[in-house]
């Protein structure tokens, strides 16, 4: 007697649309175009991964570019100066630290232009 795939077959498609829960219409409904939903959602995720690092880090410095501005310094000047006074505060830090902690980021900013100025 063959084999069949009769379980096996229910349980992959079983898991299939429980993967496709909360689309609309046939990409929820019928298996073809589940799968290739499937397949393009996942693409989606993978390449939107990589792109909300750089989503994040332009927010960060178009922030730290505003904060710079309002102490009389351009963003390319900052980051300069903040490698010559050796301070190692990534762009995610000092975009926080410029709205949470308006103090200590005049403070970093005026560390920078002493940097700056020997």
């Amino acid at each position: 007697m063959r084999t069949r795939k009769g379980a096996a077959r229910a349980q992959a498609k079983k898991r299939l649309f429980r993967r496709a829960k909360g689309y609309v219409g046939g990409r929820r409904k019928l298996l073809r175009t589940v799968k290739e939903t499937l397949i393009r959602s996942g693409v989606y995720a993978y390449r939107d991964r990589r792109r909300r690092r750089r989503d994040f880090r332009r927010l960060w410095i178009i922030r730290l570019s505003a904060a710079c501005e309002q102490h009389g310094l351009r963003y390319s000047q900052f980051i300069h100066g903040l490698k010559k006074a050796n301070i190692e505060l990534d762009r995610k830090q000092l975009s926080e630290l410029a709205i949470q902690d308006p103090g200590g980021f005049q403070a970093v900013v005026e560390q920078v232009k002493k940097a700056l100025a020997a």
